[in-house]
C-alpha cells in the first residue's frame, strides 16, 4: 500500500481527498501539511513540512502555489515523488518544477480530471480543422471562492490549442478598453466567479452562420480528488521526470491494448 502525505489536507479538495482515500486500498495518507491544524484527521497534520519526520510514498499536494518552495526542498531532499495539483502556478513556479523533476517523478496537470483532458484532445482536433475559418473563445466559470482568474484550465486549454494550429494566437482576457474589431489571431477568455460552481470549461468555434461548442462541466470536487489519487498511483516508482495526465492517459491505453490483444 501507498503511503502519502497530503499538502493542503485540510482544504475543501484535501478533505475530498481523505474521504476518497478511505475507500481506496491500495494508498493510505498517513501524513498531512496545512497551515491550517484545527480539523481533526486520522493522521498527524504538520504546519511546517520540514517537522514531518513519517516516512511517505508520494506526495498529492492540493494547497496554494505559496507553498510551493517549501514543498519542492521537502520532496527533492528525500526523494519523494509529488502529484502537483494545485492550481493557479505562475510561470517561475512551473521552471521550479521543471528543476525539480530532475530528481524526483513530478506530476503536474493544470486540471486533475479526465473528462476535461479529454475536452483538451478533442479542442485541439478542432482547431487543426477549422484554423482559418472559425474564431475561438474560451469561457470558464468557477465557484465566488476561487482566487486565480482565468483558471489554469483555460490557460492550458489555449496553449494546447497554440501547439497544433500554425498562426500562434494571442489572449484576450478583457475587451472593454479596447474599442476595435476583433483579431483573427486572438483567442478570448472569459472568467466567472460565482455561487458554488464546481467548474464549467466552453470552447465555442464560431464561423459564418454556424457555431461549434465544446463543453465539460464538473459536477463535483471528487473527480479532481479521484484523478489526484490515480496520478499518486501512476507515478509511484516512476523515474525522474515531469509527467502528465496524457502520460497516464497513454499508460492506462496501453495496457487496455495488451490486454484486448490477448
Amino acid at each position: 500500500m501507498i503511503k502519502i502525505l497530503l499538502s493542503g489536507c485540510n482544504g475543501k479538495m484535501g478533505q475530498v481527498i481523505t474521504r476518497l482515500a478511505q475507500q481506496n486500498t491500495d494508498l493510505e495518507i498517513v501524513a498531512g501539511y496545512d497551515i491550517n491544524d484545527s480539523i481533526k484527521n486520522q493522521y498527524p497534520v504538520f504546519t511546517n513540512i520540514g517537522n514531518c519526520n513519517i516516512h511517505v510514498d508520494a506526495i498529492i499536494d492540493f494547497s496554494n502555489p505559496a507553498a510551493l518552495d517549501n514543498l519542492l526542498e521537502y520532496a527533492v531532499s528525500k526523494k519523494i515523488p509529488l502529484v502537483m495539483a494545485t492550481t493557479g502556478l505562475s510561470d517561475l513556479h512551473m521552471k521550479k518544477l521543471k528543476e525539480a523533476s530532475g530528481f524526483i517523478p513530478v506530476f503536474q496537470s493544470a486540471n486533475m480530471s479526465l473528462g476535461v483532458n479529454l475536452l483538451i484532445d478533442l479542442v485541439k482536433k478542432a482547431s487543426k480543422l477549422l484554423e482559418g475559418y472559425f474564431d475561438i473563445e474560451i469561457i470558464e466559470k468557477h465557484h465566488n471562492q476561487k482566487l486565480d482568474a482565468p483558471s489554469g484550465t483555460a490557460l492550458a486549454i489555449a496553449d494546447a490549442i497554440n501547439t497544433v494550429i500554425g498562426q500562434k494566437q494571442e489572449y484576450v482576457y478583457d475587451r472593454h478598453a479596447r474599442r476595435k474589431k476583433r483579431s483573427k489571431t486572438e483567442i478570448g477568455i472569459h472568467a466567472v466567479r460565482g455561487g458554488t460552481i464546481v467548474g464549467e470549461h466552453s470552447v465555442i468555434f464560431a464561423g459564418n452562420d454556424e457555431i461549434i461548442e465544446l463543453k465539460h462541466t464538473a459536477m463535483s470536487k471528487e473527480i479532481f480528488g479521484t484523478g489526484a489519487i490515480k496520478a499518486a498511483l501512476f507515478i509511484y516508482n516512476k523515474q525522474p521526470g515531469l509527467y502528465s495526465m496524457h502520460d497516464m492517459i497513454e499508460q492506462d491505453n496501453s495496457s487496455l491494448t495488451i490486454k484486448t490483444s490477448k
